[in-house]
């Protein structure tokens, strides 16, 4: 069996932007180019698979479907799962959070944060409520909240969360 590695110690990595690029010129996704680049640079891009900091198997742009130990993706394979992933987290926001009355700024933190915490988990939570209540300033002001993985704090969750309530708020 191939082996995995932890996030940044082994393998190769892709240009996050490039990636952007490819998606971009898809015309396929809502978040726009700034919202990608938020979720892009906290996922980071690695080809090869690693073991993210909840434990589960990741590959690409914080791709855990599919992935398989030893397989190396390229760029167009990394920008279809991913365009794949955004699209998910996309329905999950219109869906649960008013995404079609959240300005592109809201809409783009949201995709954020439910990329990375799953709609599963979001679809329930007190922000998506406020979203769905039409109360835009206090759903951004949750953000701070979800900053744990695997029952710890994360310095990058911290990180990723201040800017995404920015991004929220500056709409």
């Amino acid at each position: 069996m191939a082996s995995v590695s932890r996030k940044g110690v082994v393998g190769a990595a892709c240009g996050v932007m490039s990636i952007i690029a490819i998606l971009v010129s898809n015309g396929v996704v809502r978040t726009s180019e700034p919202g990608l680049e938020l979720i892009g640079d906290a996922e980071s891009c690695q080809r090869d698979p690693y073991v993210c900091p909840a434990g589960v198997l990741t590959d690409g742009i914080g791709n855990t479907h599919g992935v398989k130990p030893g397989v190396r993706k390229s760029d167009a394979q990394i920008a279809a799962d991913w365009q794949r992933n955004i699209l998910q987290a996309e329905s999950c926001v219109n869906k649960y959070a008013n995404g079609k009355k959240l300005n592109q700024g809201q809409f783009d933190a949201v995709t954020s944060i439910t990329f990375n915490a799953g709609c599963s988990q979001m679809q329930k939570s007190t922000m998506f409520r406020m979203f769905r209540d039409g109360k835009f300033t206090e759903a951004c002001n949750q953000f701070p909240r979800w900053v744990y993985g695997g029952g710890k704090q994360l310095p990058g969750l911290v990180i990723r969360r201040e800017k995404e309530k920015a991004m929220c708020l500056k709409g």
